[in-house]
């Protein structure tokens, strides 16, 4: 028995080493390639490089404004969670705490609405940008993700609300908090852990988006990361080094937010299905 649970165990891991291999494996090749020439990656993507072009971040740093870009990128996720976190968050208290077929309709309603594609509401969606004119703005941007995120989040609340005890609510009123205050002082303090795991997987989500920036801004002062990447690719040529580069400096961040956080986000989905 000992020996069948030793060749499981060996099974499951070379499993999970060539899906973890498979996963990782762009990333490692555009590592791999960005410190090399454009000629030599040209004559063998799969090569080590014979001599490590350090100057290929250094250009490419300073050909998409890496710093601009950042700063847009980090204002844009920031400012996009927090509106969502805290409609969200409210929304989802009501609509838990409020017993009637209104609150059930409108959280089916937001239910539903994480059904629809992007693809199918995105052109009426600049349309409607445009005639409130408010394309070309990384503040306005961040309330349409605010927007397309909150169904979700509205969900994962209304779950988790229901693992406070309404007792506390009330014992709050009985010493003089109106709702609002109960909610802010009692409630959401308790929500720390589904609030990480929202926090997270939108900066996620948002940091690595690139359709809604690109039909929403033209202007390049205000690109995100992956649009100033985009500005790499020529019509007629393209600096492949210099791409490969700018996807690594674009993609770090994030794997390092990622790496740190990931306990958080574990423990927020599995507080959640357990309390919800």
């Amino acid at each position: 028995m000992k020996k069948k649970g030793i060749l499981s165990d060996i099974i499951v891991y070379t499993l999970l080493s060539v899906a973890a291999l498979f996963t990782l494996f762009p990333l490692l090749m555009a590592l791999m390639n960005s410190f090399k020439s454009n000629q030599e990656l040209l004559i063998n993507v799969m090569s080590w490089p014979t001599e490590l072009h350090l100057e290929n971040y250094v250009r490419t740093f300073d050909k998409m404004h890496y710093t601009r870009s950042f700063l847009n990128t980090v204002i844009l996720s920031g400012l996009s969670v927090s509106l969502m976190i805290f409609f969200s968050a409210l929304a989802g208290w009501r609509l838990c705490r409020t017993k009637t077929r209104l609150s059930r309709f409108l959280l089916k309603l937001f239910i539903f609405s994480m059904l629809i594609p992007f693809s199918s509401i995105m052109i009426p969606l600049y349309r409607v940008a445009q005639i409130m004119k408010i394309t070309n703005s990384v503040v306005s941007l961040s309330f349409v993700y605010a927007g397309l995120g909150v169904s979700m989040a509205i969900f994962l609340y209304h779950g988790f609300v229901k693992s406070v005890p309404v007792e506390l609510e009330e014992a709050a009123a009985i010493d003089g908090c109106s709702s609002l205050q109960g909610f802010f002082k009692i409630v959401f303090p308790m929500l720390k852990p589904i609030t990480a795991t929202i926090t997270i997987t939108n900066v996620l989500w948002i940091w690595n988006d690139f359709l809604l920036p690109l039909i929403m801004i033209s202007d390049n002062k205000k690109y995100t990361l992956l649009l100033s990447t985009n500005t790499l690719f020529g019509q007629y040529s393209s600096d492949w080094t210099a791409i490969l580069s700018a996807l690594i400096l674009a993609a770090l961040p994030v794997i390092v937010f990622y790496a740190f956080f990931q306990k958080r986000i574990l423990k927020g989905i599995s507080d959640g299905a357990v309390k919800g």
